[in-house]
């Protein structure tokens, strides 16, 4: 649709700014459902990004997105082998999550690693070549009918709460919309426009990153301070971090596959500024002095070269003060960031386009843009923010001593499983029923946010892991005596089943194995608490199910 300087001659229903993963997946379900979309970005596709690899939740989201709003071409995204097989083959994947614990000047101990391994029944998870998705997704998005304005900076945003948006670009041209979504970035127009931006951020993390691609990475399986480890997965087949005092690195290969055409690596160094403060030093000299001091990850990139420039970033943490007002929302990296620790970036994005997408639709149709409907699109977002912010920075505070970064790497490992556990649970009875109520079930929440709303010895877990970590970085209370109170509070919990033995300091890796599965199975049904039980029962009905129809 040809630019127009006639604010009255074009009208959509919703304007996205920002094209990628959060823009072109939005834009492509509200246009499937009748929307009329703008999608608008300063850039053009296909472009660098970071944010690559998956978690069991993230396809479980996709999978549920895909089904709910009627889009089938979002279902291949939701595992490894839809994604090789009908998006692209320069991904890679990803079978566990793997950590290895260093210490400057001193020799790996073989025992100081953890792993959470994806089970074999699913194997869904992927390392995306996010320039491939993220291209994928946008021009879904077109194929459905959003109207694309690649190459477009808006330089103005008008929003009158009784009848809409007017865009300006920076050529003049005029664009009116009834609502707003702004997936953009740090640099988003509307919360520059509005003064969103909580300053300072209330962020308790603080790190900062030097990234890029690389070719050339070896994997660390082969390196000498590996070859005791007795983890169940290739470090290879998965995501590897890297931890130590002050941050993690991560390594994501592309490669990892015979299938893979993508000789790629992504590899990225997350620091503490306060531990390494960021200097005018370049990046890649930088990555390279932390490499002279840590030579058993050196061995991994003896030969590698990064194929793109070096990106150095300031502080990561950002967030706002609120993100949905009268006629607009941010969502994504516009409304907030912590660190990619985790993946949870791309889970929190599409669980705002699942709760937000049905509301633009059903507004798009009622012409009721009341904020009182996108009320829960806050109270979701703020508390993604803050779960992942406890989370991360309990991690922090953990590298600096192996038996507390122990503890609260298994914290994690809860929120992984037992999230996706409530997610699988309300997928399950959509299938059986067709009836999306159950989604709505999900937000009637008093924890927005939280991975397991419903069980509050899982909340008071975080709460109080959160707590000892900030009386640990105080120097109020010992990095040991923290470790035993919180894996303590796991051995004596209700939520998950006693012979996972994650309250065990040893349990350093977990495998859900067939075994495992049968004894949770028996748990469920004789000893879990209600709540978790049958959900549990029902996620694993509908995750069997789900591979089946996949093979």
């Amino acid at each position: 649709m040809p630019a127009t300087k006639d604010a009255d001659s074009v009208r959509y229903d919703v304007a996205i700014l920002g094209s990628g993963m959060a823009g072109g997946m939005l834009g492509a379900v509200l246009a499937r459902n009748g929307v009329s979309v703008l999608l608008i970005d300063a850039g053009t596709h296909p472009r660098f990004a970071v944010g690559e690899s998956t978690i069991p939740y993230t396809s479980g989201m996709t999978r549920l997105i895909a089904s709910r709003y009627g889009v089938p071409e979002l279902m291949p995204l939701s595992s490894f082998k839809g994604v090789r097989g009908k998006v692209s083959r320069n991904c890679g994947q990803k079978q566990n999550f793997g950590f290895v614990y260093h210490r400057e000047g001193r020799s790996q101990d073989p025992r100081e690693v953890n792993q959470l391994v994806v089970p074999a029944a699913l194997r869904t998870e992927t390392h995306l070549f996010r320039q491939d998705i993220d291209a994928y997704l946008f021009h879904l998005a077109v194929k459905y009918g959003a109207q694309p304005l690649q190459g477009t900076r808006i330089a103005e945003v008008d929003i009158d709460p009784d009848s809409g948006v007017v865009l300006k670009t920076d050529r003049g041209a005029e664009y009116r919309a009834s609502y707003i979504v702004d997936g953009s970035g740090f640099r988003s127009p509307l919360a520059e426009k509005l003064d969103l931006r909580e300053t300072p951020t209330r962020a308790r993390t603080h790190s900062r990153c030097v990234f890029t691609h690389m070719v050339g990475v070896k994997p660390f399986d082969d390196a000498p301070a590996a070859a005791r480890h007795g983890q169940p997965s290739p470090w290879h087949h998965g995501t590897l971090h890297h931890v130590f005092d002050g941050g993690w690195l991560w390594v994501i290969p592309f490669d990892n596959h015979e299938q893979s055409m993508n000789p790629l690596c992504s590899v990225g160094l997350t620091l503490d500024p306060r531990v390494f403060p960021k200097t005018d030093i370049e990046p890649e000299r930088e990555f390279q002095d932390f490499l002279a001091r840590f030579p058993e990850i050196a061995w991994q990139f003896k030969d590698a070269r990064a194929v793109r420039p070096w990106v150095s970033t300031g502080r990561l943490q950002y967030s706002a003060k609120q993100v949905v007002g009268e006629r607009y929302c941010l969502t994504s990296h516009a409304a907030g960031f912590i660190d990619a620790l985790y993946s949870r970036g791309l889970t929190n994005t599409l669980e705002l386009v699942n709760v937000l997408a049905w509301r633009l639709i059903a507004a798009s149709k009622d012409g009721d843009w009341s904020l009182d409907r996108f009320s829960y699109v806050e109270a979701l977002q703020q508390g993604l923010f803050d779960f992942h912010d406890d989370l991360v920075f309990s991690s922090f505070v953990g590298f600096g001593d192996y038996d507390l970064w122990n503890a609260v790497n298994r914290t994690w490992m809860l929120g992984t499983m037992l999230g996706n556990v409530m997610l699988e649970d309300a997928y399950y009875r959509f299938e059986k029923t067709g009836d999306d109520k159950v989604f709505l079930e999900l937000e009637d929440s008093m924890r927005p946010g939280s991975p397991l709303p419903v069980s509050e010895g899982f909340n008071a877990m975080g709460d109080l892991t959160r707590e000892l970590c900030r009386q640990v970085e105080a120097g109020t209370v010992a990095a040991g005596t923290a470790a035993e109170r919180i894996l303590g509070h796991i051995a004596d919990a209700d939520f998950i089943a006693p012979s996972f033995k994650l309250g065990l300091p040893e349990t350093h890796c977990f495998n859900m194995s067939p075994g495992k599965m049968a004894k949770n199975a028996i748990w469920c049904r004789r000893d879990a608490p209600p709540e978790i039980g049958k959900r549990m029962i029902n996620a694993s009905k509908g995750l069997v199910r789900t591979r089946l129809s996949r093979d």
